[in-house]
């Protein structure tokens, strides 16, 4: 364990090899929260070793989207630091002279063997169902026999010698966690072509940076025998860890792309409102106090401790996830609704910045009236297409149609509501008045209401619900109202496009 005296410092170190997973979304709100908490500071770290995958898009990605979360780090690739540089790549020669530290100690080794050879003893060891692990070939060359073979054109790699006994550490997720040496292979630190590799950079770059406290998913717990070895072959005081439970799918394994998209990304093109993304990756495997389900970023960095983290998987619910997203929608202000929806409206091609900037307070109108049922700001456009569209091409879901057309002589009590719809406007009744005066005309002639509003509601919307239909009326006008019932009588009195279709001989 690290000298708990010591300031906190922690860091996230994303692979620039593909969009940020949720996954890691999660251990970067968790390493940033411990961090805030306890004044600490929190490092961003590129970890680009894997060239041939690693690209500054998705680089900038990464960034854009942890600052999007409201995550911001104290060092980083962008904004500098003591420790710079924070891009791994920029970092060989630091990784180099650790590793020429560690072959003057003897605690790794040059090895020589071919791709050929090592392939031929998995082979053997498998046949044999013995553990497959290097078999130390190398790891007696002496001093010069490496030189010599160096001279002589050969390119070995470098192994990390893995002493005899047992490594231990505390984990804060799981408790004291305990590896027979045995079961660690003598792994390779660095590659015939000088390039590091992960397991063995990560430790160079956390000593130099000076990182107190390691916290990441526990698909990593298998590395970190082999890293704990090395803070101390290299003399090094080794962090604390705290391994976070693995994100599973509604059906208890691996989250994928069946059970919930993986990619932060996927959320934000969705429309899931920000807070939202925050507070439900905090309950994937921490919880407030057990019964509070919403809270915001300041209470999470207020009462976070690793120490809460529990070991058990995380099941990802996405119905859960919708339902609280549509709880952050339910609480927002209709104002700053509007205008997170706007982007997902204009890019459904329903209407320009400018229609929606000079139409302000009846764009403020439809959003209030789909409020209480979106859960994503995407969900919206959808929802109100119908105040966009002409008034004879409204698009009718099937089961709005046919609700509308179960009513018994529908097109009759449309017909002649739309008569007195229209004498209504005529007088200039209200929208309560008009509400009021339909339940009337509907209850003189011994209707029951969805005779009326399922056909109506059809008509006007194209939708089997929605916002109060005196509402819609309001938004739509009296005239368009009135078009689009004209519009629903025609298209009603005629058989639906499947009716009477017949098959083939």
């Amino acid at each position: 364990m690290s000298d708990s005296t010591k300031p906190v410092r922690v860091r996230f170190a994303p692979s620039p090899t593909g969009r940020l997973h949720i996954g890691g979304a999660r251990t970067a709100l968790f390493n940033w929260a411990y961090a805030r908490r306890r004044g600490g500071k929190f490092l961003l770290r590129i970890e680009d070793t894997d060239r041939e995958r690693s690209t500054d898009e998705y680089e900038r990605a990464i960034l854009e989207g942890l600052r999007w979360l409201g995550i911001n780090w104290d060092e980083g690739p962008d904004v500098g630091g003591p420790c710079a540089p924070y891009r791994q790549t920029e970092r060989i020669d630091r990784h180099r002279a650790y590793a020429a530290r560690l072959l003057e100690q003897g605690a790794a080794y040059a090895c020589f063997c071919s791709s050929a050879r090592l392939e031929e003893l998995r082979q053997t060891q498998s046949a044999r169902k013995e553990q497959q692990a290097y078999d130390r070939k190398c790891a007696g060359l002496s001093a010069a026999e490496v030189q010599a073979r160096r001279a002589a054109g050969e390119q070995p790699v470098v192994r990390f010698r893995v002493p005899e006994g047992s490594t231990r550490f505390v984990d804060h997720v799981r408790g004291e966690v305990v590896f027979d040496n045995k079961e660690v292979d003598d792994w390779i630190m660095v590659r015939a072509d000088g390039l590091p590799i992960y397991n063995f950079v990560v430790v160079c770059d956390d000593i130099d940076m000076g990182i107190t406290h390691v916290f990441r998913g526990e698909e990593h717990l298998v590395n970190t025998p082999k890293q704990v070895l090395l803070y101390q072959a290299l003399g090094e005081a080794v962090p604390e860890f705290g391994h976070l439970p693995l994100m599973l799918g509604s059906d208890g394994k691996k989250l994928s792309k069946r059970t919930g998209d993986t990619a932060l990304q996927d959320y934000q093109e969705r429309g899931y409102p920000k807070e939202a993304i925050v507070n439900f990756l905090c309950l994937q495997g921490w919880a407030l106090n057990g019964t509070t389900e919403i809270f915001s970023t300041d209470e999470l960095v207020a009462h976070f401790d690793i120490k809460d983290v529990t070991k058990a998987g995380a099941i990802f619910d996405l119905d859960k996830f919708q339902w609280m997203a549509g709880e952050y929608i339910r609480k927002d202000s209709i104002e700053h609704l509007a205008d997170m929806c706007a982007p997902f409206v204009l890019r459904a091609g329903l209407a320009t910045e400018a229609l929606l900037q000079q139409r302000r307070a009846w764009y403020l109108d439809v959003v209030r009236g789909e409020q209480e049922r979106i859960r994503t700001y995407g969900e919206l456009p959808a929802r109100i297409a119908y105040c966009f569209a002409k008034d004879d091409a409204v698009v009718y879901e099937p089961d709005a149609e046919k609700n509308a057309r179960k009513q018994a002589a529908a097109v009759e009590t449309l017909g002649a509501y739309r008569s007195w719809l229209a004498d209504s406007l005529g007088r200039g009744l209200s929208t309560a008045e008009l509400r009021e005066g339909t339940k009337a005309w509907v209850g003189a002639r011994g209707l029951k209401m969805p005779a009326l509003f399922q056909p109506l509601r059809c008509a006007l919307t194209g939708h089997a619900g929605g916002p109060d239909l005196f509402d819609v009326i309001a938004l739509l006008g009296g005239e368009s109202a009135l078009a689009r019932i004209d519009a629903a009588l025609s298209r009603l009195a005629s058989k639906p496009a499947t009716e009477g279709a017949q098959g083939p001989d």
